[in-house]
């Protein structure tokens, strides 16, 4: 009896654990916000700027010196207005210093669930949470190609696709008196977070010039004054290859151990929770992933550049990749690239919240709704494990039973712990009851259990969905804690149902963990908590059924013992 109630308090402590492992490990509490507005880059043409990648230098012909730059790199075009770009599921504001994007509105995501007119910002190019995208070339005489600090002429400062287009076509042009030239083009396609970028350098010199490209993704911390401490999700840079598999380079990683790894048909993104941006190289070009911390460390980069490319006097090369920058929707982010769909990051239960997830969402594309498919999915889940769950109940049902002879063995005995131990393996063993029978098929569930927490969690496709009532946004705690209460109550039931502990202590222990449940749900998200209270109202029932069974079924054997006496 000892040894089962030990393991359930330890299968208790390993679920919360297991909630909180990400929260206990958090990085602690972000500096407090600068208030600046200064633009995301600055400095000259001719520069390299201090954020751009470390690459080894290319080779650079003899050539005559490259001149001024081109006459449209201007001082103010930190003050030029920016290059807008609308379709029908984004926004984009594209900076004339480099090429940036440095605005990103997702159309169809609101920023607050009560505000539909603010569509959700990924991008920003502000603190706090500057997140941006860069990408420029490293080479040519005396290193005169422009990189993301370069000043580019637009074709047009304003795109809008119409209702009769499927693709808007971004162009962005530089130029220097050595004959170089650069065209910076941005694909935007209907219906897609999917961007085709691509830096064509036109050779019109004498000479040969080698060239690299580069793509990088800048962010500072994620700041949310409205975040719960709760519930903790990952926010940090990424990286994918065949042979690494899916890696996290965290603020801290990038901080102390800059990375530097040679990957080929891999990508490069900075994550956070539901969100990301992703450059996906060409596939079948080696490509090298970089990190940097910057500005003291308060900014960081995640990126990649190409090997050196030589283009003869009077060529061209086009240098192509891809960049996502969107919600993390699984059936879309397997379709871009390999592995891309880790982004949504369910931890090491990945191979079994897939799965999950993919019910999940089969079920709500039959019902329309997201809470109403978590209930489905919950009694599902519920009958897969029904036979494991008999069991429990069983063996829970036969220790009640068993209750008073126990008590009065400890009562016996008293602190002879040696005899009280003999005392009880001898009644289980006469009443062919396993203690540990009612605990080992509570464990085999935990990792389903943690694996659909972390689903509900993790999926964007649940953000703001309303269920019924008050219950309008699953991904945001109750209002007004009625969901956390009935929780409370069910687990109430359910302790009743369970043979109570012999010992006062653990007696009172197990009585405030409904309590301590409740509290401890009021700040989780409603969808995590309907899920756990039908789970509960769900076991209440089958307990409460299973117990019964027994009861009569002890009962019947008690009269015809009678009866043959």
């Amino acid at each position: 009896m000892e040894n089962m109630r030990l393991i359930l308090i330890l299968a208790l402590a390993f679920v919360l654990f297991l909630i909180y492992q990400a929260w206990v490990e958090d990085y602690g509490t972000p500096p407090a916000p600068s208030q600046s507005t200064q633009a995301p880059a600055a400095g000259g043409d001719s520069a390299t700027p201090a954020d751009a990648p470390a690459a080894p230098a290319v080779e650079a012909p003899t050539i005559r010196e490259a001149g001024s730059m081109a006459s449209t790199a201007g001082n103010d075009a930190q003050s030029a207005e920016p290059i807008i770009v609308e379709t029908d599921v984004l926004r984009a504001e594209i900076s004339a210093r480099g090429g940036t994007i440095q605005s990103l509105h997702l159309l169809d995501y609101k920023q607050e669930a009560d505000d539909p007119t603010r569509p959700f910002q990924l991008l920003k190019p502000t603190t706090p949470n500057l997140f941006i995208v860069q990408s420029g070339l490293l080479g040519g005489p005396n290193g005169t190609l422009p990189t993301h600090d370069a000043v580019f002429t637009p074709a047009n400062t304003r795109y809008t696709l119409a209702e009769d287009e499927n693709q808007l076509l971004v162009e962005l042009s530089w130029e220097n008196d050595a004959g170089l030239r650069v065209i910076k083009r941005y694909r935007f396609e209907r219906g897609r977070y999917l961007i085709q970028a691509s830096q064509e350098v036109i050779n019109q010199s004498e000479a040969p010039i080698s060239v690299r490209d580069y793509q990088q993704l800048k962010r500072t911390e994620l700041y949310d004054p409205n975040k719960s401490s709760f519930i903790h999700t990952y926010t940090g840079g990424v990286y994918y290859g065949p042979e690494v598999k899916y890696k996290k380079e965290s603020f801290d990683d990038i901080g102390k151990r800059p990375l530097d790894v040679t990957i080929t048909d891999g990508w490069v993104a900075m994550i956070q929770h539901y969100f990301m941006a992703a450059w996906i190289p060409p596939s079948g070009v080696e490509q090298h992933f970089y990190t940097k911390a910057v500005d003291n460390g308060s900014q960081y980069i995640i990126g990649a550049y190409s090997p050196a490319f030589s283009i003869p006097a009077g060529a061209s090369h086009s240098f192509e990749s891809e960049l996502f920058a969107g919600p993390k929707l699984q059936d879309r982010l397997a379709e871009i690239a390999p592995g891309l769909d880790l982004a949504v990051d369910y931890g090491w239960l990945t191979i079994l919240a897939q799965p999950i997830f993919w019910l999940l969402n089969a079920i709500h594309s039959l019902v329309g709704n997201w809470g109403w498919a978590i209930i489905i999915l919950t009694i599902l889940i519920k009958a897969a494990f029904y036979k494991l769950s008999e069991t429990s109940y069983k063996s829970m049902a036969n220790m009640r039973k068993m209750t008073p002879r126990i008590q009065a063995l400890k009562d016996r005995y008293g602190d002879d712990k040696e005899k009280l131990n003999q005392a009880f393996m001898e009644l289980y063993k006469k009443e062919k009851v396993n203690p540990l029978g009612g605990c080992l098929p509570i464990l085999v569930q935990i990792p389903v259990f943690i694996a659909l927490y972390w689903v509900l969690l993790e999926s964007v496709e649940l953000r703001h969905a309303p269920f019924i009532l008050w219950l309008d946004n699953l991904t945001e705690p109750d209002p007004f804690y009625i969901l956390p209460l009935i929780m409370g109550l069910s687990m109430f039931v359910q302790q009743k149902l369970n043979p109570p502990p012999p010992d006062p202590m653990q007696a009172k222990i197990f009585m405030a963990l409904p309590f301590v449940f409740t509290v401890f749900f009021a700040f989780f998200p409603s969808g995590l908590v309907l899920y756990w209270t039908v789970n509960n109202l769900l076991s209440i029932t089958q307990q409460w059924y299973i117990t019964r069974k027994v009861e009569q079924a002890t009962a019947q054997g008690g009269g015809a013992s009678k009866k043959g006496k």
